[in-house]
């Protein structure tokens, strides 16, 4: 089965917003079918436990998915393996001692949906699933490591070259308020495509000359409005996000339901998610609390019924105005307009 939806009182606080490390930010980034290990050994259900113990020993496993027909089964581990020895029963087949109530993640979700059973559910390794529930793969901590280390040997020197010509984005204009306007349609129950959006704000605001910190902080929270235009959003909504030197503003709109009771959903843990988004491991009830914990202003205007808006802001440092020019000149826009609490 799929991972449970997971309720966790783990949320960003303040100070865990300032030092979202870069390996943090890859958990959101990559899927979790680019840090699997592809072809896993699989054991029928028939198999006796002393042929597992053989497996184990020559592959080097602690655990395997158990497969027949081609159908993910159970999966049997190294404990299962001890208790049949303890048992004297080492000639029982696997069928008999495999767990058959498997938590499953799904090939295209980001590798964050993963750490969070691996944190919540303290299993070792996690069978993984394609649309159609077929085993593709399975992943266990050590992927991810090795996974997330890939992934940080990354070329820099081209993605530098990139953003030397971002960050001149604001130079040569002048203007009374100079701003940069990225839109993206998001779809309901596209989760295969859940986390694009906040994955090319951050590498649009690094370009421009963002700190890694400003750019994981707007990612966040991009990627928990994302999700909750994807969970809940009757016919999806759009994302709208405005960056100017100073400040970063955010919106994310849609036609949905509504939310009824504002305060009550920002209680972590709270979710109106129903039982098919929780079977996909979503709608654990964090979303618009990680988001208020990443942000310097929150706005949330919602009509039962009618559709959401959340409007987000962070505002940057003078230290790390957007774009060379505003560096250098600190306008492009003043900052007096900071002290309004909320865009309307």
């Amino acid at each position: 089965m799929d991972a449970e939806p997971l309720r966790t009182d783990r949320v960003i606080t303040d100070g865990a917003a300032n030092l979202i490390s870069r390996v943090e930010e890859l958990a959101y980034e990559l899927t979790i079918a680019e840090v699997m290990s592809r072809d896993p050994r699989a054991i029928a259900p028939g198999t006796k436990m002393g042929e597992v113990m053989e497996t184990f020993r020559e592959a080097r496993i602690s655990g395997a998915p158990v497969v027949a027909n081609g159908e993910l089964v159970g999966i049997v581990s190294l404990e299962d393996l001890i208790r049949a020895l303890r048992e004297s029963n080492i000639q029982a087949p696997v069928g008999e001692y495999m767990t058959r109530m498997v938590l499953t993640v799904k090939a295209h979700s980001p590798l964050i949906e993963a750490l969070k059973v691996f944190e919540q559910r303290h299993v070792g390794r996690l069978p993984v699933v394609d649309d159609d529930n077929r085993l593709v793969g399975i992943i266990t901590k050590g992927d991810i490591t090795s996974g997330v280390m890939r992934a940080l040997q990354y070329d820099y020197q081209e993605e530098e070259v990139r953003k030397y010509r971002a960050r001149h984005l604001f130079e040569d204009i002048v203007s009374d308020r100079t701003s940069l306007t990225l839109r993206y349609k998001i779809a309901h129950g596209a989760f295969a495509q859940g986390g694009n959006a906040s994955s090319h704000i951050k590498r649009a605001l690094l370009r421009l000359g963002a700190s890694p910190q400003i750019a994981r902080r707007c990612g966040i929270a991009i990627y928990e409005a994302e999700m909750n235009l994807i969970i809940h959003a009757t016919n999806g909504g759009m994302i709208r996000i405005e960056i100017e030197p100073h400040r970063i503003l955010m919106e994310a709109i849609d036609d949905g339901p509504g939310i009824y009771d504002v305060e009550q959903a920002m209680q972590p843990g709270y979710s109106t998610a129903p039982d098919s988004i929780r079977e996909l491991g979503f709608g654990a009830g964090m979303g618009l609390k990680n988001i208020q914990r990443c942000v310097d202003d929150m706005y949330i205007d919602s009509t039962p019924g009618r559709g959401t808006r959340l409007e987000l802001r962070i505002n940057m440092p003078p230290q790390e105005s957007l774009g060379d020019a505003a560096r250098k000149t600190g306008t492009t826009e003043e900052r007096d307009d900071h002290t309004t609490n909320h865009r309307r």
